[in-house]
């Protein structure tokens, strides 16, 4: 491939220096390589020619073969249009073009006979084909059996580039991929049955049947997910060679007396195993990377205070740090009330907090008398300092920036242990590369007396029968929330909004008093709302998202989420964890319009058939994709994935971590002759990466 990476995409036949920089700037295509790399999205069967007379229904594209009757334009200016009528002797369809309208008149002529290929569109009884494309029947190799049809951008097909075009760009190539080194060692090919680099190459674009389609399918996608989960694997294991961490030997008073006097139940079974694995981290002299995911309610907060404490008692400090003040608040109190008990000094710094509470804040941090800081991302400015930071908790760190994680990290010279918590479930795929270089704990156990929340789902029509059954909730004494997609009213949506929301609701129940919080308001108006409603003087919130994590109210038995087809899968199962708290019987009512698309209903059902986190997570990552994971990863360093799918590839991403795991088991700085292109091919994709490594 080192030829490949070496040849401007300029010289090869039919690119020339102005089509090159346009592939460069829309699909990222610099080199030869770049472009074997650029894959079909999908195929295509020009193998078989269809007669226009037999076109029906919803049919994919297809390829027919005739000749242009006549020519005529219609519109004028940026509306103008050229229109083809072609016949295959069975029928006639139009053929429509809305750019490049005098290149493409002058190319086609009347008689001469064309084959099509392009995706038939039926209205008012006619077919029609917009922008398909052509070649004249004579054309050597014209029918190839499986075609790839390449993904391109608008602005390329405005500039007459076509997937046809990218395909003979492609073709040119194809005979150089005899001479392809394969950088996989023949061992593990033998092993898992690979296909030869250079055959995969060639048969991802051009293959003779499905069967070496999925060969060639399978090596590419193994090979990207390979090398990505090598260079995680191999940071992880450098790291935990090199950085010392605080020795945490003993259990002491403040760890014991909090569980026998202060527990204020007793731990799951799941608890107690995230307890021990994190004990057996701290205690290891090594510092911990450790990631805890647990669904909402599981008693993740319990679990790092009760490390935190560990912490203490052996001389250090601990700091929590939240996204949002809410959230940090909500932590405050309820860490706060636990440990008073036994004589843990325990204080929260936020935005709002005033200078003379932060000058005092700073002082007993730096005296070592403040045990334990919690607070938002003002808790990693240089002013915060501590005497001895040991153990740093962050909680939905999804929501902070590997850079200001960074700055915690420095607080102390030997580096504190990092506990980084999630209520959003990661689908183990995700977790073994976006977290792949943290150690996984999972708190899989509600606490006892929980009672899964039923979720429903109700359309616009049984609006009263809602408002019916959230006030029975109300008589018995409950609360509930009602969140708005929008705080204000939009004219180019018909989304209901929170003001409106607002006074709809304190009509609908005027016995009640009703709070309202968005994120708009001034954090002492939110807070004041929220207080209303969590001290049971408000019995409804009306909200927007600003609740999905941080508020604790175990009297609130329901939850409705208007417009619930406007919201993804782990936001509405982040705010059905508002309710389903306390020990009574819980509800989440999706509502939405009459009509919805038939993917959002299937989404939303995905929420009424299960409760479990890592299901609906599974459910979600499925139906949107894993999105961008650079920048999100641990190591901070991620490989762009042409192929390969997090979401659907997880049996080839754990594969791929096995082998890695087991090349360096055996060879841990990759030294041997055999893994040679495996060293060259990690340096050409990572040696210009940051080292993010060192940074939980």
């Amino acid at each position: 491939m080192e030829r490949l990476r070496c040849t401007d995409i300029k010289f090869l036949k039919g690119v020339g220096p102005k089509r090159a920089e346009l592939l460069n700037k829309q699909l990222g295509i610099k080199n030869c390589a770049d472009l074997l790399r650029h894959y079909p999205s999908h195929y295509a069967d020009r193998s078989k020619t269809y007669r226009i007379a037999d076109f029906s229904g919803d049919m994919p594209s297809v390829q027919v073969k005739g000749m242009f009757v006549s020519f005529a334009t219609h519109g004028e200016g940026a509306r103008m249009r050229l229109v083809g009528l072609f016949s295959d002797g069975s029928k006639a369809m139009e053929v429509v073009w809305f750019n490049r309208i005098k290149s493409i008149r002058d190319s086609y002529l009347p008689g001469t006979e064309y084959i099509l290929f392009g995706k038939p569109t039926e209205f008012n009884g006619r077919w029609s084909m917009v922008h398909p494309e052509i070649d004249r029947s004579d054309t050597p190799d014209i029918s190839t059996g499986m075609r790839g049809i390449y993904p391109l951008t608008e602005t390329l097909r405005n500039r007459g580039i076509t997937s046809r075009t990218i395909y003979n760009m492609v073709y040119a190539l194809l005979p150089r991929c005899r001479d392809i080194h394969d950088p996989l060692p023949q061992e593990l090919r033998n092993r898992l049955q690979l296909m030869s680099l250079g055959d995969a190459l060639r048969c991802i674009h051009t293959p003779a049947n499905t069967d070496e389609l999925q060969k060639a399918r399978f090596r590419l996608k193994f090979e990207e997910l390979f090398y990505l989960q090598l260079n995680i694997l191999r940071y992880c294991r450098a790291r935990s060679k090199t950085i010392a961490g605080f020795r945490f030997a003993k259990i002491g008073d403040y760890f014991n007396r909090f569980y026998k006097e202060c527990l204020p139940f007793e731990l799951t079974g799941a608890q107690k195993r995230v307890i021990r694995e994190i004990r057996q981290d701290v205690g290891s002299g090594k510092q911990m990377n450790r990631l805890l995911q647990g669904d909402v309610g599981s008693g993740k907060t319990l679990v790092a205070l009760l490390c935190m404490l560990m912490a203490l008692d052996n001389g250090t400090q601990a700091c929590l740090m939240a996204p949002t003040e809410i959230l940090a608040a909500q932590h405050f109190e309820t860490l706060s009330s636990l440990a008073a008990k036994i004589g843990v000094n325990i204080k929260l710094l936020t935005g709002s907090t005033t200078k003379k509470e932060r000058d005092s804040i700073h002082d007993a941090l730096r005296s070592g008398t403040l045990h334990i800081l919690i607070g938002t991302h003002a808790v990693i400015e240089d002013s915060v300092q501590f005497k001895n930071l040991g153990f740093v908790v962050i909680d939905e760190q999804h929501r902070f920036g590997v850079a200001q994680r960074a700055r915690l990290w420095k607080k102390n010279v030997i580096a504190p242990h990092i506990l980084v918590m999630t209520a959003t479930p990661i689908p183990r795929t995700l977790a073994m590369t976006v977290y792949g270089d943290l150690d996984v704990s999972v708190i899989d156990e509600l606490p006892p007396g929980r009672k899964p929340v039923k979720t429903v789902l109700r359309y616009e029509d049984k609006r009263m029968e809602v408002y019916r059954a959230i006030g029975a909730q109300l008589k018995e004494g409950r609360q509930a929330y009602i969140v708005y997609p929008l705080i204000s009213d939009n004219e180019k949506t018909d989304l209901k909004s929170l003001e409106e929301g607002y006074e709809h609701i304190r009509q609908m129940f005027p016995s009640y008093r009703v709070a309202y919080v968005h994120g708009r308001m001034k954090p002492a108006e939110k807070e004041a709302q929220m207080n209303l409603f969590a001290s049971g003087q408000a019995r409804i919130l009306v909200a927007t998202t600003v609740i999905e994590v941080g508020v604790n109210v175990p009297n609130a038995s329901v939850m409705l989420i208007e417009n619930a087809e406007r919201f993804g899968l782990s936001q509405l199962h982040q705010l059905r964890g508002r309710v389903g708290r306390g020990a009574d019987q819980s509800y989440c009512i999706l509502m939405t319009k009459l009509k919805i698309a038939k993917e959002t209903r299937k989404r939303l059902e995905v929420m009424t058939s299960t409760t479990d986190g890592f299901v609906v997570a599974e459910a979600d990552l499925r139906m949107r994709g894993p999105g961008d994971i650079e920048g999100t990863m641990q190591s901070g360093i991620a490989v762009e994935l042409h192929i390969a799918s997090l979401a659907t590839d997880g049996q080839i991403v754990q594969l791929a971590r096995n082998c890695a795991n087991s090349i360096l088991d055996n060879d841990p700085t990759l030294a041997s002759p055999d893994l040679y292109g495996i060293r060259k091919e990690m340096a050409l994709l990572f040696d210009k990466s940051h080292d993010w490594s060192r940074i939980s």
